[in-house]
């Protein structure tokens, strides 16, 4: 996790999904133990993966701890906010948006826009040179690291101003002194990397959301403040440069000033597109006059990576249309300071692997001939190759791989179905076999064997034809409660069947056990037991007869002695009282 760089991932959260991968437009992801991590050095912080993440993973810097130390300092803090605010803010009007704003603590509000339009006066006035030329905008901060990363040889083409929030910074700062701080607030992630390597300039950058945070905590609504014809944006109010958030507008602000009549205009808004228009220009002389207007985010500013999104897209841009108002004829826009600044390029090196490497990457993932290279990208790659060169460099893991995954998988379901003793079928929800082993064949006759052998799996087969209680399947998926049949005669054999669901309504699997022989061996040596017990009883009864007539008899002879004992006991006894008399 590098909470240093504008874009970090939760890793805890992060769950294996790829698809910031998939849509990073320069693949600046690392994929460690199923992880996914942004790549500093690759990124240009468009914040595709913050939008696309489906668990919110993917998270963007917090500066408002930054922010409200440097609001509770002292110094004055004026606050550069970017045009697309009108869209995101669409309640509020700029007079309540400056008042709550400067309830947080900022000295002044102030319009980017106004540094959009130094920088289309500075273009336009490059343009009536009337040089041939393909020129670049330098407007978007994460357009130009993409051409300074991932197109370098056409970084010299980009126009030598700064952005207009830079732009802005220098305004702000002749106008009220360089000892002001500058926050900018707006949708945009890149412009923290601006922050960051400009922090002479700009001392912090804040996305919307965590505009509102601080609206939020600090308990203010700006749609609740009243008109107050006082607040207004400092130093005045920005005309045409509130454009620059929807695709083309800064091409509107330049073909407003211009003079040059045979300039060329062309918008390309989406990083992917940036590649496709532009690569191999490096070696094109133009013979005519082109200025490439460059949006990194598809649409423009207002559909930037830290926007709601709460409305058609056609209402986000006419919003910023009706609040951009055009001078009646063009302006001398000039700044004391210099507004220029010179690209580099800054290529983003990769190594690329020899073929024998590449090779081997690709059969580690089951991409042996061309064929098995099926391009699929849901690993995030356009290619198997490109995927292997990936793993090679230590960006992503083999079981990113879906084709990779699903071959190993069913490897290992085909090892354990040939390995378990029972037959095994697996059905979706219109009977047709998914999967079954041989042993599942073996049960149903010598025909559906040999068809096992034709097709291994019985694929596509219809278990009706094969089964004669496919009912049973039909119950469970009608049901969704699972079924047992213990003993289940089916012609001349006994079947045990277990039907279990494995997605409720759409497909089940049974095991199959054949018990015939077990039943019939288990009423053997029941007949046998009941022999036994039978012999047993007989034998019981006769030893109890034996010591019912014993005991009999033993009675009888103890009943003889006694008596015989008493007779003789009393002979005595009366001799004895005899000769007592006597």
């Amino acid at each position: 996790m590098n909470h240093s760089y504008p874009v970090y991932t939760l890793e805890a959260e992060c769950q294996d999904c790829y698809k910031c991968v998939r849509h990073c437009p320069v693949k600046a992801i690392r994929v460690r133990d199923g992880h996914a991590a942004v790549i500093p050095e690759m990124c240009i912080a468009c914040g595709r993966c913050v939008e696309v993440c489906p668990v919110k993973a993917k998270q963007v810097r917090n500066d408002t701890v930054f922010v409200r130390q440097m609001l509770s300092e002292g110094r004055p803090v004026y606050l550069s906010l970017a045009p697309s605010w009108i869209s995101e803010f669409r309640d509020t009007t700029p007079s309540r948006m400056i008042q709550a704003l400067k309830k947080l603590g900022f000295a002044g509000v102030s319009e980017t826009a106004l540094g959009a339009q130094l920088v289309s006066a500075d273009v336009s006035r490059e343009l009536d040179k009337g040089k041939p030329d393909l020129l670049l905008s330098s407007a978007c901060p994460a357009a130009v690291d993409y051409i300074c990363k991932y197109l370098p040889n056409l970084a010299g083409r980009i126009t030598g101003v700064s952005s207009p929030l830079l732009a802005h910074c220098r305004l702000l700062r002749d106008k009220f002194g360089n000892d002001i701080r500058i926050v900018f607030a707006g949708p945009c992630i890149a412009k923290k990397n601006e922050a960051d390597r400009h922090p002479d300039l700009l001392d912090a950058a804040l996305s919307y959301p965590e505009l509102k945070q601080l609206f939020k905590e600090a308990n203010i609504v700006p749609e609740q403040f009243a008109e107050d014809p006082a607040a207004v944006f400092v130093p005045e109010s920005a005309e045409e440069g509130a454009r620059y958030p929807i695709e083309g507008g800064m091409n509107d602000t330049i073909r407003f000033q211009t003079k040059n009549g045979r300039v060329h205009y062309a918008t390309l808004t989406g990083c992917r597109n940036f590649k496709l228009a532009l690569g191999g220009l490096d070696a094109i002389q133009p013979e005519e006059t082109v200025f490439v207007e460059l949006l990194a985010c598809q649409g423009g500013c207002v559909h930037g990576p830290c926007t709601e999104h709460n409305s058609p897209g056609l209402h986000e841009r006419l919003r910023v249309l009706c609040g951009a108002k055009f001078p009646d004829h063009p302006k001398e826009r000039k700044t004391e300071g210099s507004i220029a600044e010179t690209f580099r390029a800054n290529a983003s090196e990769q190594a690329v692997p020899d073929s024998r490497e590449l090779t081997e990457a690709l059969r580690s993932i089951g991409k042996t001939t061309p064929e098995d290279e099926l391009n699929c990208d849901s690993c995030g790659y356009d290619t198997c190759r490109n995927f292997a060169m990936a793993m090679l460099a230590g960006r992503a893991e083999p079981s990113m791989c879906v084709s990779y995954l699903k071959k190993q998988a069913q490897k290992k379901a085909n090892a354990l179905l040939r390995s378990i003793s029972s037959g095994v079928v697996i059905t979706d929800k219109k009977l047709q076999i998914i999967e079954c082993n041989r042993n599942f064949a073996k049960l149903f006759g010598e025909d559906t064997e040999i068809a096992f052998d034709a097709s291994p799996g019985l694929a596509g087969a219809d278990l009706r034809r094969i089964v004669p209680f496919a009912s049973l399947f039909e119950s469970v998926l009608n049901t969704g409660k699972e079924l047992r049949r213990d003993s289940m005669k089916v012609d001349n054999k006994l079947f045990n069947v277990n039907i279990f669901i494995i997605d409720p309504g759409e497909v089940v699997g049974a095991a199959i056990f054949d018990v015939t022989g077990t039943e019939l061996r288990r009423e053997q040596i029941a007949a046998r037991a009941r022999q036994v017990i039978e012999k047993n009883l007989a034998s019981v009864q006769e030893i109890a007869s034996k010591l019912g007539e014993q005991m009999a008899d033993t009675e009888l002879l103890l009943r003889s002695i006694a008596d015989d004992y008493a007779d003789s006991r009393t002979l005595e006894e009366k001799e004895v009282m005899e000769n007592f008399g006597k």
